[in-house]
Parts: C-alpha cells; structure tokens; sequence
C-alpha cells in the first residue's frame, strides 16, 4: 500500500514485525498444547518459553536469502538462540498452518478497521438523512429531470445499501477468521485437534472444519468480493457528488479548504477530487475480486500459485477500502448542500415534472390512458418550444379542460403531493425517529 493511501493502523496489522509475532505465537501456542499433552518434557517448555520472546525480521530475511523459505527462516532465527528444546517447534505442523492461521488473524484485525470506518459514515449519512429530509430538488433518471424527491431521500438510499455493506463484512469477517493447524494435506495425521483447537483459541479463531494442507480460498475470495460491492457502493455515493457538483448542477459540493487550489492553470476551478478518488479506489477493489476468485482453484490439497498474489492483494484491498470509506466519509461531513440551487433546477422546466401526477389525474377522471398521455406530453412539447410555460399550456388546451379544471391542474402541480410519501421509506429505515 503507498503511503498516500495508507491508513497507520492498517500498516501496523500488516507490517512484517506483526506477522512474525504472530508466527511465533502460533508456535508457541502448539507447543503449550504438546506439553499439556505429554509430549514436550517441562524443562524443554520452560527453556522455551523463556528464550522465544522475541522475533528479529531482519535476522529472517538474511536467512530466507539462503532458505528461499520465509517460514523455515523464520523457524532457524527462533532455534539458532536456544539448544536441543529447540526441535519441539513446528512438531507436527506444516508451514500452511502458520501462514493460513496467522493471514487468518490479519484479515480479522484489518477488516475490523474497515468495519470502524464504514460505522462513522453511516453515522455521517443518517445525519443527512434527517437534515435534508425536507429539502426538495429534482429526480433523474438518465440524467434527465424526472420527478421531485428531497436530498434526504436520495441519502436515505445510500443509508440503506450500507447497511446491507454491514452485514455483509461482517459475514465476511466471520468467514475468514478461520484457521487450521492439521499438519501436511490436512489429515492431522501428526497433530491432534486437541492441538489445533488450542493455538486457535488462542488467537480467537475457529477452525476450519474442513482443510486441505491448506485454508480453503472460497473464504478469502468470499471477503475480497465483499470489500469490491463495499467499493460499488462507495462509488455510487462519490458519483453522485460529482454529478451534483458539475457547474450545470450546482446543488452539492466537496469540502474545499481555504488555501487549497483545484488547476494548476485555472485558478477558477473547485474539482471534487475527493469523489474521483474515491471512484478511483472502488476499480482497484473489483479487480482485487478477481484475483480472490483465481486464487481459488489451487492443485489437490495444496499448491502456492495463490501465495505471491495474496503477498499484495489483502494489504491492498483492505487498506483501499479503509481509506476509501474514510475519504467519502469526510466528504458527506463537510459536503455543502445548495437548498436554492436544488429548489431552483427543480422549478427549471416549469412544472413539467408533474407530468405523471396530471396524467393520474386524468384518467382518474375517466380518460383513455394514451389520450391522456398525449395531452399532457402535447403541453411539453409546447412549453420546450417556448409557446407557453407548461401550465399555461394545459389550460389553454380545451382537450385537456374536459377533464381538468384549473383548480385540479394546480393541486397536480404542487410539490408536497409528490413529497406526502417519503416517510415510507423513513419508516422503514427507522430514520423517522423510531427503531
């Protein structure tokens, strides 16, 4: 992970000081099973357990030059400090039990984190939710003015996919804290379950009920997918804020600081940088996926073509999504809403967004759907070509006043008609006050 994108804590969870700690904690932990087994003699534990406190990564890497083995050089910079105890560790254990065990404890630590940052935006965006729950602008679909709704409700949206985001991380988180300390191809042939379920209640994990020598990859594609939705959504949100934020639009704008500058060479511009990085990020997250999903089809009960992508991708993946959900994060906190601007765009077609509601009305009154229709899109077409504004349009029309009166046209026309129903999905979201 670059330093611009890189978030401390996630840096600390994967930085190589922790994986070797963890390392020697897994060994640790065994051989304190085999102990209270029978099979490691009291003195060589305690000679052990007082000499293997500390790991020393670069020692491991002047070995692993040598070893070409990451694990077996980490193993000879632990037992080249002690004597003959030294052989009790990694009894039984192959070096997919450490290196599965320990990924396992990583991606836990760090999707707790992504989980942290996700919970402050839900926060940010139930507050404007309840804060423009009122504020009307315009709907779009296609880009093009639909029908009124408010800002609140088109937040209220986001509010909703991420808590579907929640409960799918924390599945995710569920799925991957699993671990597996079952010896070569998985058999516990040489190391009991007694053993495994020891070191991996000793890091807080279950274990995998079903191994090969290896953690089965559907888990970690399982997460790596769930980070890249967690991404879509992100982008949706950040899109959006782009959009609203083109000059044509004007209604929402990114926090932009006193002294920042958005061009190098247009001193005029205010760009919503933030947003495009956020949609940035979200690409990197779906092709992070993809690399989750390859690495599922590993060779009979172990191979390690997943091993060198797997080297990048959860560092990645995870400190993209962190870093992603606490940019957007910090854009909705300091997002600037323009309330006239989004009153204006709403009004700017002249009531023509209150098509459907005349065409309702209408046939509630006993018109043919498609004659109805056709009146009021007749109206438009003679308000776009600037013959009338769309409500003179339609009362100049006799067709149209054999069904509608005035009074009826203007209750059609009036905005909170279409608003009355936005506690609907308020409500059901419990964003109306009640849970």
């Amino acid at each position: 992970m670059i330093d611009r994108y890189a978030l401390p804590e996630l840096r600390e969870i994967f930085g190589e000081r922790r994986k070797l700690e963890l390392w020697l904690r897994i060994e640790l932990l065994a051989v304190e099973a085999l102990h209270a087994a029978g099979v490691v003699p009291t003195d060589d534990w305690e000679r052990i357990r007082a000499t293997a406190t500390e790991v020393d990564p670069v020692r491991a890497r002047e070995i692993e030059q040598e070893s070409q083995h990451d694990v077996i050089a980490f193993l000879r910079s632990i037992t080249e400090r002690m004597g003959p105890e030294g052989r009790w560790l990694h009894y039984g254990l192959t070096s997919s039990d450490v290196l599965d065990t320990a990924t396992a404890a990583v991606l836990r630590d760090a999707t707790s984190v992504v989980e942290g940052e996700l919970a402050r935006l839900i926060n940010v965006v139930r507050r404007l939710a309840g804060e423009y729950r009122d504020t009307p602008m315009v709907g779009r679909s296609h880009g093009i003015h639909a029908e009124p709704i408010t800002f609140g409700f088109k937040v209220a949206g986001w509010y909703a996919e991420l808590q579907r985001d929640v409960d799918r991380l924390q599945r995710a988180r569920e799925v991957i804290s699993v671990g597996s300390i079952s010896g070569a191809v998985g058999t516990h042939a040489n190391v009991s379950g007694e053993v495994e379920r020891h070191v991996l209640a000793g890091l807080g994990l279950e274990p995998d009920p079903a191994p090969t020598q290896v953690v089965s990859r559907d888990r970690h594609a399982e997460l790596l997918t769930t980070l890249a939705i967690l991404g879509g959504t992100l982008e949706r949100i950040a899109v959006e804020i782009r959009h609203l934020q083109r000059t044509e639009v004007s209604e929402a704008f990114e926090p932009f600081g006193s002294g920042q500058q958005g061009s190098s060479a247009m001193p005029h511009k205010r760009n919503p940088i933030l947003a495009e990085r956020v949609s940035g990020l979200a690409r990197l997250l779906r092709g992070d996926a993809l690399i989750g999903l390859e690495n599922m089809a590993l060779w009979h009960e172990r191979d390690i073509s997943h091993s060198s992508a797997e080297r990048f991708v959860f560092e990645r993946a995870l400190g993209v999504a962190a870093y992603a959900t606490r940019t957007l994060g910090d854009i909705l906190d300091g997002l600037e809403v323009d309330a006239d601007r989004m009153r204006a765009n709403l009004e700017q077609l002249g009531g023509m967004v209150y098509s459907e509601a005349l065409l309702l009305a209408m046939i509630a009154k006993g018109a043919d759907r498609q004659h109805a229709y056709r009146l009021v899109q007749g109206a438009a077409k003679r308000a776009w070509n600037d013959e009338a504004t769309f409500s003179e349009a339609l009362r100049a029309d006799a067709a149209v006043g054999e069904w509608l009166t005035t009074g009826e046209i203007e209750r059609a026309m009036h905005l909170q008609h279409h608003l009355a129903g936005i506690g609907v999905t308020y409500r059901a979201l419990g964003l109306d006050g009640s849970e």
